[in-house]
């Protein structure tokens, strides 16, 4: 999603409207683990679902699922929000720097020329300058808010210029991160394409079909991971302005179903999870609808297909998803290089 519409105020009215009020009411799971919960549905991995998500590792097969961090990623076209910018503070043009630092500059010179005075080693150091949600990323619960509120009942004057004083990303981080069982539903292959049509809208019952079809079973913690096919969209044309406006994605009825599940948290291969536009015309509603009222974390940016290609080709789709957020005091998200272990 663009930062600059994280925070929603929505005019809308009507039916629509009315119904996705109605599903914020009954999957808003505000004190259910207590009034001073920052973790949300995380609360669904327990040490036993650790547990047996571990025994899913059983080849010893390590999958990457994250895009590459440089300045070719999707961010180039939106708001505030840009590619990474990678610079070298020291590098190995600097071989011979010594020589000319004797007398020259302040601290850091000095420090560098003594130690290059002191014997053969050199070393190299950068920097990255980007936003916590440039590539491959969390969502967290401070991210997006509605009326006032955000996950749990916190205001949303708790996100501050200085950080997100709550539900940032930090407890997050700090408590493992995200670890458990992930489940690939891959709706693109079970459609039979490459990728899924611009605008598509997954709905619950589609999900479904793609469970019973693959023959998983859901169980209480997983961490849901969606294939789209979308991310080739990119990869391939380089318009990050288009594969953000031409997004497939879930409808914004899925947060219920995830919520039924009692999912632990979902991702998906494209920029907002959710499709674009809306299919009902409330702009974020899954946004609003998992993040602000669930509790849940949104994956964006995720690669899968080389993770989709392996599952179908022995036709197990469940496997050891460890994915830690950064402990990033008060960010409303953070990068993360996911992995699939099976």
């Amino acid at each position: 999603m663009t930062t600059t519409d994280a925070n929603v105020s929505d005019s809308s009215n009507g039916p629509e409207e009315d119904d996705w009020r109605a599903v914020a009411t009954r999957v808003r799971n505000w004190g259910r683990w207590g009034d001073d919960d920052e973790l949300g549905t995380l609360n669904h991995i327990t040490p036993e679902a650790v547990q047996y998500a571990a025994t899913l590792a059983r080849r010893g097969k390590v999958i990457p699922l994250s895009v590459p961090l440089n300045s070719d990623g999707p961010q180039d076209a939106f708001g505030l929000r840009r590619n990474p910018v990678h610079l070298m503070s020291v590098d190995g043009g600097d071989d011979d720097a010594a020589e000319h630092l004797h007398g020259w500059g302040g601290r850091k010179e000095k420090g560098i020329a003594t130690l290059y005075d002191a014997g053969p080693a050199r070393y190299a150091d950068d920097w990255i300058m980007m936003p916590c949600q440039a590539g491959t990323q969390w969502d967290a619960l401070s991210h997006v808010f509605y009326e006032g509120k955000m996950y749990n009942g916190y205001p949303s004057s708790a996100v501050t210029s200085l950080g997100a004083t709550k539900a940032s990303i930090e407890p997050i981080g700090m408590a493992g991160g995200v670890v458990g069982r992930g489940v690939l539903l891959d709706v693109a292959r079970h459609r039979g394409v490459d990728r899924l049509e611009p605008h598509t809208a997954i709905t619950p019952e589609e999900l479904d079909d793609v469970v019973a079809t693959q023959g998983v079973e859901l169980r209480t913690g997983d961490i849901i991971v969606i294939r789209t096919g979308w991310w080739q969209e990119y990869d391939e044309k380089q318009d990050g302005h288009q594969w953000f406006v031409d997004t497939p994605g879930v409808h914004w009825r899925v947060a219920e179903w995830l919520h039924l599940h009692n999912a632990a948290a979902v991702a998906a291969d494209n920029i907002s999870v959710e499709s674009q536009p809306p299919a009902n015309g409330v702009r974020l509603c899954f946004h609003m609808l998992a993040i602000r009222d669930m509790g849940m974390m949104l994956g964006e940016i995720w690669d899968l297909e080389e993770l989709g290609a392996d599952c179908a080709s022995n036709g197990t789709y469940d496997f050891l998803l460890v994915a830690p957020a950064l402990p990033i005091t008060g960010a409303v998200g953070t990068p993360v290089n996911p992995i699939a272990i099976r």
